[in-house]
């Protein structure tokens, strides 16, 4: 099925990539001004391509895959493919967070802030951001 598992992205995927980031949707504009403004100190990543995928947006440091669905991911064969596609990047350590794009439009601050609390959970405990770790770089030193 999936040979490759490696993080890099495809060359296919690349450039879907960036053809994807001048084709935003109103729910992606959206949460991508928010997310582009590094909440809590973590940096998201937009339309970023792995393995044959592009990924809406992503946390590397949480290693977490955000995916705006809008209706056409409830027809068809989309839920199957969307299905192979949370099994590929689980199985290359990537949690997916799937989140309405009717959502988006409803609330936008409690979607942010849902995002936002996945991420942190799956931080690794040395990580600036995480629950109980270090204090930012920034305030080291400051008493």
């Amino acid at each position: 099925m999936f040979k490759d598992r490696s993080p890099r992205g495809s060359r296919r995927a690349v450039h879907q990539s960036r053809a994807r980031r001048r084709q935003m949707s109103l729910p992606e504009i959206l949460i991508w001004r928010v997310l582009r403004t590094r909440p809590d100190g973590l940096k998201f990543r937009h339309e970023h391509p792995t393995g044959e995928f592009s990924l809406d947006f992503y946390c590397s440091d949480a290693r977490l895959a955000i995916e705006v669905d809008g209706e056409i991911h409830g027809r068809g064969d989309r839920p199957e493919r969307d299905s192979r596609r949370d099994a590929w990047l689980a199985a290359s350590g990537i949690s997916t967070f799937r989140v309405p794009a009717t959502e988006v439009l409803r609330d936008l601050d409690g979607v942010v802030r849902g995002i936002v609390a996945e991420a942190r959970s799956r931080l690794p405990l040395h990580h600036p951001a995480a629950p109980g770790g270090p204090p930012p770089r920034d305030k080291l030193g400051e008493e």
